[in-house]
């Protein structure tokens, strides 16, 4: 008998769980299909979260030749056998898997198919498009984000399965138990449930699937939360500059064997909580971080207590955090933001022009930035937490008395 996740893998819309913006009733992509329409689009996510089982998803709505292409391992030749069929077929569907890793001579060649729609393309990929894949792809592609599993759709997708499939009943807690362990990961969910199944009915409690699922026991209640409380509390003990009990809750979080959640969060942690208060952190629980990874566990537990503890020890600043947000909510409040003619770098005649800093003295001259609607406005305000950012406050202040 075939997998559970490859019998019951998508082929509908409603079957995709967690991306109702796109995919839902109101979704874009739906709602492209529903008007017949079909344009060439970038799909980035991270692993699991249903990148293929849409793009294929969106191939069968339409009687076009399709084709899959895997930038990591196909190559040019194979690239050229497809767009030889699109001239003799018309417009045709290429699915291009690990699209960041596509080289450059093959994206070159790749162009003008996409340019005159002898090929609409649907790229996959786990990395940022917007760092990773060449501008003259990405110009000719609408862009769209899948969101991460949550537990919730998680849950709702193994009770949907459990239905589907005829399977034995499963309590409660032990769905949230496989959601939480398979780090909300949708194949990894369904082996888990898939094994579960194994058991007779009246076996399938939360202590039985713990075992044969073979995961580490840690510290889960019954509702399946604890797990995202000691990953708070880790954090905020970290805010709180309490290296003792950062490392405790890291120690359990540990249990679960779950370094990419564990690293996200301190790699986020060391921009947002700590900051400019001592700005060489950043660099430093990266590299923590991505040498816990390649070493994996036991080991890993090292670099990641270095990278707690320094982040725990570190002078706070959410500055920069608080900044964007700021920026962020005016775009949306703001409908007028003409940049400033005198700073787009071109001759202005009978008007300002732009006047290059390093020209001046100290390297600095007052002039006008911001647009017009958003001057005077204060984003950034530094802290007094950390030396870094109390010159930098300094240094401000200084220029704004010129």
């Amino acid at each position: 008998m075939k997998p559970l996740a490859y019998r019951i893998r998508p082929t509908t819309f409603d079957d995709i769980v967690g991306q109702d913006h796109l995919v839902g009733p109101k979704g874009v992509i739906r709602r492209m299909i529903e008007n017949n329409q079909l344009f060439s689009m970038i799909l980035y996510g991270p692993a699991g979260v249903g990148k293929t089982s849409i793009a294929e998803i969106i191939a069968s709505y339409f009687a076009l030749n399709s084709f899959n292409f895997n930038a990591s391992c196909d190559n040019k030749a194979k690239l050229k056998e497809i767009s030889d069929a699109a001239k003799l077929y018309g417009n045709t569907i290429l699915i291009i898997d690990e699209i960041h890793r596509m080289k450059k001579d093959v994206q070159d060649f790749l162009l003008p198919f996409v340019e005159s729609g002898a090929l609409t393309i649907v790229g996959l990929t786990t990395e940022n498009p917007y760092r990773s894949i060449n501008p003259a792809i990405r110009s000719r592609a609408h862009i769209y984000r899948l969101n991460e599993i949550s537990k919730e759709d998680i849950i709702k997708l193994l009770k949907r399965t459990i239905k589907k499939e005829n399977m034995k009943n499963v309590p409660d807690n032990v769905l949230n138990y496989i959601a939480v362990v398979s780090s909300c990961e949708v194949r990894s969910s369904l082996n888990m449930l898939e094994i579960t199944n194994m058991l007779d009915e009246e076996e399938i409690t939360l202590e039985n699937v713990k075992k044969l699922i073979g995961k580490k026991s840690f510290a889960i209640d019954e509702e399946g939360e604890a797990y995202y409380d000691i990953a708070s509390a880790m954090i905020k003990s970290i805010r709180g500059s309490d290296p003792d009990a950062a490392i405790h809750y890291l120690a359990r979080l540990l249990q679960s064997e779950d370094l990419e959640f564990i690293t996200r969060r301190l790699m986020i942690l060391a921009y947002e909580d700590v900051g400019f208060g001592n700005p060489s952190v950043g660099p430093r629980v990266y590299a923590a971080c991505h040498t816990a990874l390649e070493v994996g566990l036991p080991e890993a537990r090292i670099p990641l207590a270095y990278a707690v503890i320094d982040l725990a020890t570190s002078p706070k600043s959410n500055s920069a955090y608080i900044a964007i947000d700021k920026a962020t909510a005016d775009l949306a409040e703001l409908t007028s933001m003409q940049i400033p003619k005198h700073i787009l770098n071109k001759e202005i005649k009978g008007g300002a022009n732009y006047k290059y800093p390093h020209d001046f003295p100290n390297g600095y001259v007052n002039q006008q930035y911001m647009p017009d609607a958003l001057v005077g406005k204060i984003y950034y305000e530094a802290k007094d937490t950390g030396a870094y950012e109390r010159g930098i406050k300094e240094f401000m202040k200084k220029l704004k008395q010129n």
